[in-house]
């Protein structure tokens, strides 16, 4: 998905929502599993069919309000095969149904450049293949741009994220006072232009996205926290939004576990809802 696609999106849609799919299988519903239970007769196949069932209820609900989805890999990976084929199922279903929404790969990648080019052939090639992946720039240009060779893909580079812990190295200064996620920002711009690279900055930042649009005035941002971390929207949008918005918005537990009943789906609807209207609201003061 191209820049303009993506912003066309986000115009038609009155929305700049990402749903993030943290699919905790101790958090799905009791209703689904009894679902699966009743329709899969092989105990071996339950587990990922629990997380790709639960996924498929969650993207149908909340497809009208939102454009990107961001599926977390440690919440497959950690399942082994069973959780990697729950999200390899969950990428497929969003290519066929939703193909206009923007498929994120919350992976975190970021190596040496041969094991970086076999994390970019992962995520960038085959049927599975995504239009973005988030990227750890710390081992520096030759980890990232193995990333940066395939037409109208992305890269999501971490720049200052929304966890407390984000203090013990974003922030820390250099000898002439720049800070180290201001460092990211300056230098990974020469390795790829605004059409190519976005940045993660958390919701919790506040203020800090003047500093951010200072550096990085057209880059899009990946914006987790807003909801369950404590990130507000309005603040996120006076400081960070730029003329064609600029923003992805993600929201996870907010939606995904807002309600742990038979009504999961529909509150998950509700959720998104609401957050796209708010939206609507920020946009149409662009």
């Amino acid at each position: 998905m191209t820049r303009k696609e993506l912003i066309e999106q986000i115009r038609e849609k009155q929305s700049f929502l990402c749903v993030g799919l943290d699919t905790d299988i101790n958090k799905i519903p009791e209703c689904v599993k009894k679902l699966v239970d009743n329709q899969c007769e092989d105990d071996e196949d339950k587990l990922s069919m629990y997380i790709y069932a639960f996924n498929k209820f969650i993207i149908d609900a909340t497809a009208p309000y939102c454009v990107a989805y961001k599926p977390n890999l440690a919440f497959y990976e950690c399942y082994g095969i069973d959780g990697l084929y729950a999200y390899e199922k969950t990428v497929e279903y969003l290519k066929k149904s939703y193909p206009k929404h923007f498929i994120i790969a919350d992976a975190k990648r970021g190596d040496i450049g041969n094991t970086s080019k076999m994390y970019a052939k992962t995520f960038f090639e085959g049927d599975t293949q995504v239009d973005a992946l988030t990227v750890a720039p710390y081992m520096g240009e030759d980890s990232v741009s193995p990333f940066l060779g395939y037409e109208g893909k992305w890269v999501i580079l971490l720049a200052l994220t929304s966890n407390k812990g984000s203090h013990d190295f974003q922030l820390t200064e250099s000898a002439d006072g720049e800070r180290l996620f201001e460092k990211v920002l300056r230098r990974s711009q020469q390795w790829a232009t605004d059409e190519q690279m976005m940045y993660v900055v958390g919701a919790t930042q506040g203020q800090m996205f003047e500093d951010i649009r200072r550096l990085a005035p057209t880059h899009f941002l990946l914006v987790p926290g807003v909801g369950a971390q404590g990130g507000s929207l309005q603040e996120v949008c006076k400081y960070g939004m730029i003329k064609d918005c600029g923003l992805l918005v993600n929201s996870s537990r907010g939606i995904i576990y807002a309600s742990n009943g038979e009504d999961f789906a529909e509150v998950a609807a509700q959720k998104a809802r609401e957050l796209q209207q708010e939206m609507a609201q920020e946009l149409a003061r662009l």
